[in-house]
């Protein structure tokens, strides 16, 4: 007697099989990048073409310079980056960060901010002296920074005081205040007009460039919690201008170095 069944499972299989084969072969196909070719394309408008173009970004264009040359504010003198150790500008911009920053790390964390720290470099312009503008804010800050806030303990607050030492940059620096000895030693380290304290930890305001690495501050890296308070640099200025009439100068020592 033949037997069917064993006969009949093979094409069974056979089938299920091919089935499976066609059924992969139906999926989505895989592309991978293999090659990337640039060709710079010259595109040419005759001066009709450039003046509807011109006539087209015009309204938006105007627009825009509107906003940015309205007059927010005034300043007696220029603020700019000039110093050793401290700057008209850093400053300034170091204490409004801390203070606005704090208004909102405040009624979200119920904590208080006590140090601010940026970086000198991250300042590309001056405020000038006479009216100040939403474009000299742009100018200053042209990057999307924005602000976080960095709980360290009392060891990386030692590690940044070491850092500023052997940088000698004039990096923005608010409620931190220290003496640098003839040896440079740091001395007489203050935390908003109190002794620093090694065995606490400090709320540290600075923006996320800092956070990442930028400007080799590594100590940002240990940080035991970090805060985005969604708040850009730049709107920093903005909301100070537009709260300040006449720009007054807070020429308080943060560093003092012996000579």
């Amino acid at each position: 007697m033949v037997k069917l069944k064993k006969y009949n499972v093979v094409p069974a299989q056979i089938v299920l099989f091919l089935t499976f084969i066609f059924l992969l072969s139906c999926g989505p196909k895989r592309y991978e990048v293999t090659k990337i070719h640039g060709q710079e394309i010259n595109i040419t408008a005759s001066a009709g073409e450039l003046s509807k173009i011109s006539d087209f970004i015009k309204p938006y264009r105007d627009n825009i310079d509107t906003d940015l040359n309205t007059v927010l504010a005034f300043a007696p003198q220029t603020f700019d980056k000039s110093g050793q150790w401290q700057t008209t500008i850093g400053n300034l911009l170091a204490d409004e960060s801390l203070k606005r920053s704090n208004t909102i790390f405040k009624s979200r964390e119920n904590k208080d901010i006590a140090i601010c720290l940026l970086n000198i470099g991250g300042i590309r312009s001056i405020i000038p002296k006479g009216n100040v503008t939403t474009r000299n804010a742009f100018e200053i800050m042209p990057f999307e920074n924005s602000l976080v806030v960095a709980e360290l303990k009392g060891e990386q607050i030692m590690q940044m005081i070491q850092y500023i030492i052997a940088e000698k940059k004039a990096h923005p620096l608010s409620g931190l205040s220290f003496e640098i000895d003839e040896d440079g030693i740091p001395n007489h380290i203050l935390v908003q007009g109190k002794p620093f304290d090694i065995t606490t930890t400090y709320q540290v305001v600075t923006s996320d460039y800092l956070i990442n690495g930028g400007d080799r501050m590594d100590f940002f890296k240990e940080a035991v919690q970090l805060t985005d308070i969604d708040y850009k640099i730049r709107n920093v200025l903005i909301d100070y201008f537009k709260d300040t009439d006449t720009i007054a100068p807070d020429n308080a020592v943060r560093i003092r170095a012996a000579k």
